[in-house]
């Protein structure tokens, strides 16, 4: 049972003072039962009153706003977390689409989770469908090549997408990061009516060449038949183990974004992300990431609302 200590530093820095910062927030670990949580704060500039809520998705998500003049905001959180996700180890692989389909039944949630996003390049994810689908398979085996397929075909580049980066895009260029085949698996596994979620969260892999180190994660779970949610992580091919940390669930990056928010005021934003991973053994992985921001007009209203999406794109 691994113990991790995750240090996150999310800092916006602005040109000019700007005012009434609306944030909303999902930095918190995940419920589950495979994750114990030993400590977790938040400080947050000013200290602003939290309104703390569960989402739709069973998030837990706070609520801030910053009404004063300010030129910083740093979102920190400390946490120490113990694991015990087992991986694959238990799940069933002899269950197919007949027991899926008695199992999501009219369940809205799962359904929600099975409907693929419209999109132009449909027709090349109907290829891949082709290629990994076969009916003597399980859910879990379908789901276990949609992994190896983007795997292997699809490069790991970090820089070349952003967090607007569509499915569409992704496929034309075949590659990016984990936030980009979290996507396009999301897509393929819908496309064969399987719930499937995204999931945000950290990777603590401790050299063992393990991509994502640094920064947030991103993995998918797919609903596997007699078994329930298990996830599996398409950049580096594996099923989750207990070195996968989730902070958020939801259909896409956009219901997992760790940080997100609105202010008032004609300033230019920096944003610089900063995140740690100490481990049992003393050894601790940081890095820092400053993030390009949408530039705003040479001339701005006084009265300018800006949204200033997610922390970074996840790696």
């Amino acid at each position: 049972m691994p113990v991790f200590k995750i240090h996150h530093i999310t800092r916006y820095a602005y040109d000019r003072p700007v005012r009434e910062s609306v944030n909303e927030i999902r930095i918190f670990p995940f419920p589950t039962n495979e994750m114990e949580v030993l400590m977790h704060e938040l400080i947050i500039t000013d200290q602003p009153d939290l309104h703390i809520f569960s989402d739709y998705w069973n998030n837990k998500t706070a609520v801030f706003n910053l009404k004063d003049p300010h030129q910083e905001l740093s979102i920190e959180s400390k946490m120490i977390v113990r694991t015990t996700a087992a991986g694959h180890q238990h799940l069933n692989f002899n269950t197919g689409k007949d027991a899926l389909e008695q199992e999501v039944g009219s369940q809205l949630q799962l359904l929600e989770l099975t409907r693929a996003d419209q999109i132009e390049s449909q027709s090349e994810i109907d290829q891949i469908v082709e290629k990994i689908n076969q009916p003597w398979k399980s859910i879990a085996a379908i789901v276990q090549d949609c992994s190896q397929y983007i795997f292997q075909y699809f490069s790991y580049i970090k820089g070349i997408t952003d967090i607007e980066t569509t499915v569409d895009e992704i496929l034309q260029h075949r590659s990016g990061v984990c936030q980009d085949f979290a996507h396009v698996m999301l897509q393929i596994l819908r496309t064969l009516k399987i719930p499937s979620r995204y999931v945000s969260g950290y990777v603590c892999p401790n050299k063992n060449g393990m991509r994502g180190e640094g920064a947030t994660h991103a993995w998918v779970e797919a609903w596997i038949p007699q078994h329930g949610w298990a996830g599996i992580d398409p950049t580096n091919n594996v099923w989750v183990t207990n070195t996968h940390i989730p902070l958020a669930v939801g259909r896409n990056f956009s219901d997992c974004s760790p940080v997100r928010g609105t202010f008032k005021g004609p300033a230019h934003q920096q944003l610089t992300v900063y995140v740690s991973v100490g481990y049992e053994d003393g050894h601790v992985f940081e890095e820092i990431n400053s993030v390009k921001m949408q530039a705003l007009p040479t001339v701005v209203p006084e009265e300018i609302l800006v949204e200033g999406f997610a922390a970074q794109q996840q790696q």
